[in-house]
């Protein structure tokens, strides 16, 4: 019950549906169950002696006794209109009741309906701006496939199954208790004997459904396994193919789409078997009501069931099982709903590690250094960097060097805070990051990574990303920057082209430049840059080159370079081996010293050789 009430909470302000549905839910049911209980008197007038209709009425009845009522007003329309006159009054009765029946049902239908998007689109809101405020090592560890599916699909199923719930708990029963009201009101006796057989079924149904749950957990599971390797085949598709992996991933795909489907289909005969089997028991019941009733009509001289009353309560009482269905349906699916509810709210409830602190300061500018003080940074037991010391003077360019795994990406992720070393602090301008707000530390830098990550989307769209006021003009001089612009305006739209999924529709030379465009248009004070030209081939390079080189201009730069040739004019070179700083100083320097850096030189120039 507790998750059910999390997720109900997505629908606050729950009274602005809740009110409205409850009162045209309530006239429904009225009108709904008149209609039925008008059968009598049509039955009665139909039935009606054409000649000697009239009859001397006794006292009115309590207003208590229904049938009674019923009874009394019917004969009185029977003596002052006659039988043509009381079966067209009672018809045109019957014609209002129902119209305002279905009307209100309409309208409650309709609420329920806003309820539901509104709850949906609250419930996806909190889910998805929770999952983009998380920190990046959650997504190291978490399938993407996996949150898609919570995102997605998950939240489909909670909208359905904990909404609906709404109608099992006021909806049905209210319909329930007006039929059976009625029919305690047309025959105590009758109805005592038919609720004996209702335990049964919902003994029967409670067993049908007890599984539903576990089944549930395991089939959503499963689906985001399924989503997973989808988007992971997608993404590697032509690796795949390259490796000749076609049958591989189709069969990794099939196994678990197999077992997605025996899952669902065992889910499925459970929930589907509760139908069938409250409609017999309910089929059962009408004939043993015809049984007992034709024995008090019969059998019972003192009964005082007239025919017509019989035929109504039979009518009334076949409607009885509909919201008793309704509810053994609506409980099957608020399983899946709750199992699919806690997926999502797991996610929801994954808080992020790095937050700005309660007396964390805004800055706005950069003004003379980046320190790192004995920092040092493990991924769980394995030390990634081990009490680095640096400086990055405002202005300067700072190039970071060494043999792979040496801690160069990971010291670059602490300065945006990415991530968060376990000892030591990063400062900038003598203020430690940890206390300043991460929004405001963040706009002072601008990041081109390796990979060039674009969106599908036009070219002015990818290079104004998060800057949704940038004119034409501040686009196209940050891709002259960038050297992009003359490829730009060779393109089918020029600015207005969209490149694709990824950017799959330019090179990779062209993908990186929009890359630096987007960076210069930030105009930021610090450049991160991530082996930002080691995937380009010469020519690309070269471009690229001459675009970080316009970038850097006027900034400080903090690079990581693959190819060595591309940073010995940096103002400082720190070469990191094991997670520690080995070396530091000029290109001539270090060349100099005739260690790890001369060493890696000689590689390069050997293997260019």
């Amino acid at each position: 019950m507790k998750t059910y009430f999390r997720l109900l909470s997505f629908a606050k302000p729950i009274e602005k549906f809740a009110i409205p549905y409850i009162i045209t839910t309530i006239f429904s049911v009225i009108f709904s169950t008149l209609n039925l209980a008008l059968l009598a008197p049509l039955l009665q007038t139909l039935f009606s002696d054409k000649q000697a209709h009239f009859v001397r009425l006794g006292p009115r009845p309590s207003f208590y006794d229904i049938m009674g009522t019923f009874n009394y007003y019917v004969q009185y329309m029977l003596n002052k209109y006659g039988p043509w006159g009381t079966l067209q009054f009672v018809c045109a009765t019957i014609i209002v009741s129902a119209l305002l029946a279905n009307l209100f049902r309409y309208l409650s239908q309709r609420t329920m309906e806003n309820l539901r998007v509104h709850t949906l689109l609250n419930f996806r809101r909190s889910v998805f701006n929770n999952v983009m405020n998380l920190h990046l090592g959650f997504f190291n560890n978490e399938r993407k496939g996996d949150i898609i599916s919570k995102i997605a699909s998950d939240v489909q199923v909670v909208q359905f199954s904990v909404t609906s719930t709404l109608q099992v708990v006021f909806k049905e029963p209210l319909t329930l208790i007006a039929y059976m009201a009625w029919l305690f009101a047309i025959s105590p006796n009758l109805t005592f004997y038919s609720l004996l057989i209702i335990p049964v079924s919902a003994f029967v149904i409670a067993k049908i459904v007890k599984r539903l749950k576990a089944q549930a957990i395991s089939s959503q599971q499963t689906y985001g396994n399924m989503i997973s390797y989808l988007d992971e085949a997608l993404s590697g598709i032509k690796i795949i193919k390259a490796f000749n992996a076609t049958e591989f991933i189709k069969n990794k795909f099939d196994k678990e789409n197999n077992r997605y489907s025996s899952i669902i289909r065992s889910m499925a005969r459970r929930q589907q078997l509760a139908s069938p089997v409250s409609e017999f028991f309910g089929i059962a019941m009408v004939a043993g009501i015809v049984l007992y009733g034709g024995h008090l009509i019969f059998i019972k001289d003192t009964s005082s069931l007239k025919p017509e009353t019989f035929i109504t309560y039979i009518a009334l009482f076949s409607q009885v099982m509909r919201p008793a269905k309704a509810m053994s349906d609506s409980f099957s699916n608020i399983h899946s709903g709750i199992a699919a509810g806690e997926r999502v709210l797991a996610l929801i409830d994954e808080k992020p590690l790095i937050v700005d602190a309660p007396d964390a300061v805004t800055i706005s500018g950069f003004n003379d250094s980046i320190e790192f003080k004995n920092v040092t940074f493990s991924y769980q037991e394995r030390a990634v960097l081990s009490d680095v010391d640096i400086i990055v003077p405002k202005g300067k360019t700072v190039a970071l060097v060494g043999p792979s795994g040496g801690g160069k990406s990971t010291l670059m992720d602490l300065i945006p805070r990415f991530i968060e070393p376990q000892t030591g602090g990063i400062l900038i301008d003598g203020k430690n990051i940890q206390k300043v707000t991460v929004d405001s530390l963040r706009a002072l830098m601008g990041i081109v990574n390796q990979e060039s990550i674009l969106f599908n989307d036009t070219i002015f769209n990818n290079i104004a990303f998060g800057k949704t006021d940038s004119t034409m003009e501040e686009v196209e001089a940050a891709a002259r920057i960038a050297n992009a612009h003359n490829f730009i305006l060779e393109t089918e739209n020029g600015y207005e082209t969209n490149i694709g999924d990824r950017g799959t529709k330019l090179s990779g030379g062209q993908r990186q430049r929009i890359c630096i465009a987007r960076a210069v248009l930030n105009n930021p004070p610090i450049m991160l840059l991530d082996e930002a030209t080691s995937a380009l081939d010469t020519e690309s390079e070269k471009l690229v080159q001459d675009a970080l080189n316009n970038l850097m201009k006027n900034r400080t730069s903090l690079i990581i370079a693959h190819r060595l040739s591309t940073i010995q004019n940096a103002d400082i070179i720190i070469v990191l081996e094991n997670g520690k700083v080995v070396e530091q100083g000029t290109h001539h320097e270090l060349i100099e010293n005739n260690k790890l850096y001369r060493k890696l030189i000689d590689m390069q120039t050997f293997n260019a050789e």
